[in-house]
């Protein structure tokens, strides 16, 4: 194992270049996990454009847009760690509308959006196609380990001192659910490609000597 320090363009730019060179049977299902503290869902936004230079359709969908109704999510509570763990994103939804249509045999007509947990209802957003060698990115926390189906897993790990200091005091209730998916799951010994994280200006990739993608 080689931990490699790397600028976040750079990050950005040689990741794109392994996502587009990629060859799926269909389009590229891409997981950018971790918690909000380490950016998922900033790291996916950013590699959209630079896909797309390179010829890939892409679609970015976050999890927190998958998010259970609040008289499900919050039934034991808007601060149980538990709940926030084992329950807040509909899995299901999210393998229905965006990860199977995204599959081998899939149709490609993704949802970018199911729910809108500011007004609690349905997102009603629309449809959209995307074409064979399109790339669909997936960030958000918890992603991995549960059997969702991706080609490809990006972790952004914190150590955890990182993450207390990162974590905004409001969500300081999430961390017991963090250190819980560290333990139970670790994400960092089996995703494709793992970043260390803790100084977004600086963050490091984790080479095992083979390439993740």
């Amino acid at each position: 194992m080689r931990v490699r320090p790397i600028s976040p363009r750079r990050l950005v730019a040689e990741l794109a270049e392994r996502l587009a060179d990629a060859t799926p049977a269909g389009r590229l299902r891409v997981a950018v996990d971790g918690a909000p503290a380490a950016g998922p869902d900033a790291l996916a936004a950013a590699l959209v454009d630079p896909l797309r230079a390179r010829g890939r359709p892409v679609l970015h969908v976050r999890a927190e847009d998958f998010l259970r109704p609040a008289s499900v999510r919050l039934e034991q509570g808007r601060t149980n760690p538990d709940a926030y763990y084992e329950g807040w994103v509909d899995e299901a939804g999210l393998r229905r509308e965006v990860l199977d249509p995204a599959g081998p045999d899939g149709t490609g007509r993704l949802l970018p959006s199911l729910w809108d947990a500011r007004v609690d209802r349905a997102s009603r957003a629309a449809y959209v196609e995307l074409p064979p060698g399109g790339v669909v990115l997936v960030s958000g926390a918890f992603l991995l380990g549960g059997g969702l189906p991706f080609d490809v897993t990006v972790h952004l790990e914190l150590s955890a001192g990182a993450l207390d200091r990162r974590t905004d005091p409001e969500l300081a209730w999430t961390l017991p659910a963090f250190a819980r998916y560290a333990d139970e799951v670790a994400p960092a010994s089996f995703a494709d490609l793992v970043v260390r994280a803790d100084d977004p200006r600086r963050p490091a990739i984790v080479e095992s000597g083979e390439e993740p993608v």
